[in-house]
């Protein structure tokens, strides 16, 4: 069994792989839904799936770990602790990605990027212009799941992931299981107005 297998299998143990037909953070349609957060319930398990990312980061000299909240926020920790790094996160305030809570980063820092689940790319990249916009270097995203399809999600830096998944995803107009019409639409996600920017 591969080490991809092996962490699909840890996320089917916990639910955290869904299939259906799914409202996507984004706004697009997808048969498929990786809900992180079911897998993040078991901190033994969590460890187990990240260790595998973090094998693949460990000599990146990085500084920092940032997740943007609410999916980074508990994957930045985690890397960061077996990292023996700090960890902190982005938040969105009045619709604006934003570093609070006395969090600073600047000249010099190396940071990683976690995410839960990257799809479109749209919260890392918030989190990269805020970042770079106080003088730090992103050096690559980490996350669970890799499921970006095609030139959907092109990111000017390495992703490192746990599990790569190709589950298509549609713009709700070209959706076909909107056109089958037998499964109802369900949106799992944490963002409450998903669209298609």
């Amino acid at each position: 069994m591969t080490i991809q297998e092996q962490n699909i299998a840890i996320m089917k143990e916990t639910d955290a792989f869904l299939e259906g037909h799914f409202l996507l953070t984004s706004g697009r349609h997808s048969g498929g839904y990786c809900q992180c957060a079911k897998l993040l319930r078991f901190p033994d398990k969590a460890a187990k799936v990240l260790s595998t990312v973090v094998d693949q980061i460990k000599d990146l000299g990085i500084t920092k770990v940032c997740g943007p909240a609410m999916g980074g926020v508990i994957v930045s920790y985690e890397i960061a602790r077996q990292l023996g790094t700090e960890s902190i996160f982005t938040e969105r305030k009045d619709g604006e990605m934003q570093l609070r809570r006395g969090f600073t980063v600047g000249a010099g820092d190396k940071i990683l990027i976690t995410e839960d689940v990257v799809t479109t790319g749209k919260s890392t990249m918030e989190t990269v212009k805020v970042l770079e916009s106080m003088g730090a270097q992103v050096i690559g995203v980490a996350c669970i799941v890799d499921r970006r399809s095609g030139s959907d999600c092109v990111l000017p830096f390495p992703v490192y992931s746990a599990v790569r998944l190709d589950i298509p995803n549609y713009l709700p107009e070209e959706c076909p299981l909107c056109k089958e019409g037998k499964l109802e639409l369900v949106k799992p996600g944490s963002r409450e107005n998903p669209t298609t920017k």
